[in-house]
């Protein structure tokens, strides 16, 4: 019997749980439905025998209570105490045996480490891309890495029944195998629609409900296409420079403090910032150009804009030389400073007046 009440409190289509993911998932499920019956079976015994002893031994018009009437029951007594004790080791049992399953890793699993930061997930690759939604192949143990930039934040999938703190100066581990493809045409590239969800389960900051990201299982070629498109922007259809910055930031979580409207947030707008004097909060300023900024994204805590916070977490490490000179590029395409073409245009009047002088004098 014990045998068998797992495969059906697993496989029972329970309507408040999430679809089944991953390859813990039923694990997960049935343990949790054991839990739940139990807890549900006990609470409803003693309320209806509360209800029924308090009608049936009320107190009732001239009845008399004689001092010393009720009496112990040795069998009663031993009952109540084996019965929730077998049901207290039962979960013990499977419950730990479930969480050495998820702590030990397979051997040769696939890695990818997990950043967190306010607030944005990052997932970094063994070739080094760094990805905004997790994407794993179908049937392969992936060994998860996690850790966290600024404060603790809590990796949370579902689908996958997978939850582990990202915690700041430490490394967390767990792995999962996803089981279910994910519905999406893994054939159009970049992946998009709806995943599995991927939620942040502590509480971080002012956005921590916009903490978000997509899982996708993908098969393995289906993976190893994704990986290498993504993995190189200037194959990507469309590629300009201005367009891979923009891509680059927004899966690096800038433009959940940055704006690129001039609206003001945790951190300066993007908007005509390039070019702009920028003033700092130890009295000097400087003007926002290619090495200002280059700074700012690698080392923000050394020149802090006025009225603005030392929040901002280091990327250093994180973008290439290339992809820096890609964010810078974006950065330039919404200032009105940056105007590029400018000395054209005027060289282009330049030109058309001087063609109705003549440059030498004429031949005789």
């Amino acid at each position: 019997m014990l045998s068998v009440l797992p495969t059906i409190l697993a496989s029972a289509p329970w309507p408040w749980l999430p679809e089944q993911a991953s390859s813990v998932a039923r694990d997960h499920d049935w343990l949790f439905n054991f839990v739940l019956i139990i807890t549900v079976f006990f609470s409803l015994l003693i309320f209806v025998l509360m209800a029924v002893f308090a009608i049936k031994y009320r107190h009732k018009k001239g009845v008399v209570v004689v001092p010393g009437g009720s009496s112990h029951s040795t069998a009663l007594e031993i009952t109540w105490t084996i019965i929730p004790t077998i049901l207290v080791l039962a979960v013990f049992y499977y419950g730990f045996r479930g969480y050495l399953n998820s702590i030990i890793v397979p051997p040769n699993a696939y890695e990818i480490v997990v950043t967190s930061q306010m607030w944005k997930f990052g997932f970094r690759y063994p070739n080094g891309y760094i990805s905004p939604n997790l994407v794993i192949p179908k049937g392969v143990p992936v060994r998860l890495v996690l850790t966290s930039e600024d404060v603790i934040h809590a990796m949370y999938v579902p689908a996958f029944r997978l939850q582990k703190m990202n915690v700041p100066g430490r490394y967390n581990r767990f792995w999962v195998e996803g089981t279910v493809l994910t519905p999406v045409d893994a054939q159009r590239m970049p992946i998009e629609g709806e995943g599995y969800h991927v939620f942040c389960a502590m509480y971080c900051g002012t956005s921590h409900s916009e903490m978000r990201a997509e899982a996708y299982v993908l098969e393995k070629d289906d993976f190893k296409n994704w990986l290498e498109f993504s993995s190189d922007l200037e194959k990507q259809p469309g590629f300009t420079p201005a367009w891979a910055g923009q891509k680059l930031s927004n899966e690096a979580g800038c433009f959940t403090c940055h704006s690129v409207d001039g609206t003001s947030g945790t951190g300066p707008s993007w908007k005509d910032l390039f070019g702009e004097k920028r003033n700092f909060t130890d009295g000097t300023s400087q003007v926002a150009d290619e090495d200002y900024i280059r700074e700012s994204i690698q080392y923000p805590a050394k020149k802090i804009v006025a009225s603005y916070g030392n929040v901002m977490p280091s990327y250093l490490g994180r973008f290439k030389d290339k992809e820096l000179g890609f964010i810078i590029a974006y950065m330039k395409t919404i200032s009105s400073h940056y105007k590029p073409d400018a000395a054209l245009e005027d060289g282009k009047k330049e030109v058309a007046g001087a063609t109705s002088q003549p440059t030498t004098a004429p031949v005789q």
